[in-house]
């Protein structure tokens, strides 16, 4: 009768488990990547940058105006000679039209269009590096939601099971106290051991179903979505810690950034710099005007029509002191990163050598939880027959219930915390998001 009752609740759990979408790694991945929104912030940012280190927004090309106009004027004109009576003319008015076509470029200005879109590229490199640090981010958190609920599910089926099992011992301690061969004390305790599995039960199905939502939401869906989880977990190859070092020195994200926030102080002592160099400008028209007078005035009509040209060198001799005071502050800028970057390293270098050792241990301890679980199932395997033959007591027989179950809540936590010790060792090495899910 309890094999059987053990048979049916694994047929439940199976068809309650294939009615359900099963999310994958990989799909959550995937999901993750396209609908989170944190990571579209970021990305939109991106963006901003890209269109920043364009040519347009360089000052590369140059400006060309149009311009026309209408002018009217009416006037009244006093004239005073020297050798001869004054005159005045009233009623003098004018009618005017004209347009132009204006070019102004910058021929040279002390290589600062050139530094400047070097430097709007970099800034486009560090965005990038700022999205793949919240894409690594998102997905670490991605990751501990996914197996958080992965272990909750195989904690939910275990104390499901544990549940079945205690129904079955009072339903024997209610027939044996009906035919003499168990107490109301055995009824009362198994009763009481059903209501304290169920409590638990109904508390862990209430955590699984709270942390399902919390994983919609690091996805980016609907909160209220259904799945099933895959609880197959794999390991990848542990490298040697002076490998992962290095691959943390080439490629870990901080690291990155700070080079590059060095890179960009670098540009600015060069932008501030060419503020001491001359700058070469061309200005270009077509200009046409055309202005027609009253009788009041001597000429009838004026039209002029032709090109303009001008080349002019602007020098700025002496600021006040300004580009003197912006060098100095860039070089100290750069200063500050070239600390910040030390800095950096050390707590990379310390970062790298915790989470190492730390997963190390994590898969010590899951092997451990894995041999002290076989013992305990084996325990409660010999205190199963031995109780349906009388020769254990229900006490002892609880006792190696909650052995069991205890074990397997150990090795499915340290089974899980163990690979997102794992993911956030590769976070620090720069390999998360090249990992295979």
């Amino acid at each position: 009768m309890n094999k059987s009752i053990y048979i049916l609740v694994f047929t439940l759990l199976s068809l309650y488990g294939y009615s359900q979408e099963i999310l994958r790694v990989n799909d959550a991945v995937r999901i993750t990547l396209k609908n989170d929104y944190n990571i579209k912030v970021a990305e939109n940012s991106s963006n901003i940058s890209l269109n920043n280190a364009s040519i347009y927004n360089n000052n590369y090309l140059p400006k060309v105006t149009g311009r026309a106009g209408v002018n009217y004027r009416n006037q009244k004109v006093d004239i005073d000679y020297h050798n001869a009576p004054s005159s005045n003319v009233s009623g003098s008015s004018a009618l005017g039209y004209s347009g132009s076509l204006g070019l102004n470029y910058t021929l040279f200005d002390g290589m600062y269009r050139s530094y400047n879109y070097e430097k709007s590229k970099e800034l486009y490199n560090l965005s990038q590096l700022q999205v793949r640090q919240v894409i690594e981010a998102t997905l670490l958190e991605m990751f501990t939601g996914y197996y958080t609920v992965a272990n909750l599910t195989e904690t939910t089926e275990s104390l499901k099971q544990s549940l079945s099992i205690s129904k079955v011992r009072l339903l024997r301690a209610q027939y044996g106290a009906e035919y003499g061969t168990k107490t109301q004390l055995d009824v009362l305790n198994a009763e009481v051991d059903v209501n304290t599995d169920s409590i638990s039960f109904l508390n862990s199905k209430q955590n699984l179903a709270n942390a399902k939502r919390n994983l919609n939401v690091l996805m980016g869906r609907n909160v209220t979505d259904e799945f099933a989880i895959d609880t197959l977990v794999s390991y990848e190859v542990l490298y040697a810690l002076d490998t992962l070092m290095t691959m943390a020195k080439a490629e870990n994200i901080r690291l990155l950034s700070t080079q590059k926030s060095l890179e960009l102080n670098e540009f600015d002592i060069k932008l501030f710099q060419t503020n001491r160099i001359p700058t070469i400008g061309l200005n270009g028209s077509y200009a046409w005007n055309n202005t027609n007078y009253n009788d009041k005035n001597s000429m009838a009509k004026q039209t002029v029509l032709g090109p303009q040209a001008e080349i002019s060198l602007v020098w700025n001799i002496f600021d006040g002191g300004r580009t003197k005071t912006g060098v100095q502050n860039a070089i100290i800028a750069t200063e500050t990163s070239l600390v910040k970057q030390e800095q950096t390293q050390k707590y990379v270098e310390r970062d790298v050598i915790n989470a190492y050792t730390t997963y190390k241990n994590s898969l010590f301890v899951m092997e451990a939880e894995r041999v002290n679980l076989t013992t305990n199932k084996r325990n409660f395997d010999r205190s199963s027959e031995q109780y349906q033959l009388g020769q254990l007591t229900s006490v002892e027989f609880r006792q190696a219930q909650l052995n069991s179950l205890r074990a397997e809540t150990r090795f499915n936590q340290a089974k899980y915390q163990a690979k997102i010790y794992e993911l956030a060792l590769f976070k620090l090495t720069g390999e998360l998001m090249n990992m295979k899910f």
